[in-house]
């Protein structure tokens, strides 16, 4: 599967739209994360115990995203895009979505 987060991909045409596919997580706070976190403001600094769980709940809503597309017949994800949002107190939302589409290579002879 190819991923693109513009809407050409180089090299390649696109020779059929299918629809629009996404990917989600909703991530909650881990308590030994969260008592580690509270110690590490104390000091400054990446908290990277929640550095590390942001980096897995985003490749799982990629991943999400490219099941449904592969679902759909597609080959590729265009003009990918990311967003997150706070659906409670210690809970926030990863989303993944683009544009599913066929492509091939292009012919320059």
């Amino acid at each position: 599967m190819i991923l693109s987060n513009t809407i050409d991909v180089a090299g390649y045409r696109v020779t059929e739209f299918i629809s629009l596919v996404n990917g989600n997580i909703v991530q909650s706070k881990h308590v030994g994360r969260d008592i580690m976190a509270g110690l590490k403001t104390l000091i400054g600094g990446e908290i990277a115990g929640y550095t590390e769980m942001l980096s897995d709940a985003r490749d799982m809503a990629v991943q999400r995203m490219i099941d449904d597309a592969k679902l759909k017949g597609a080959n590729a994800i265009i003009n990918i895009r990311f967003t997150t949002s706070a659906i409670s107190q210690g809970m926030a939302e990863i989303l993944v979505y683009g544009t599913a589409v066929v492509i091939e290579k292009e012919n320059h002879n």
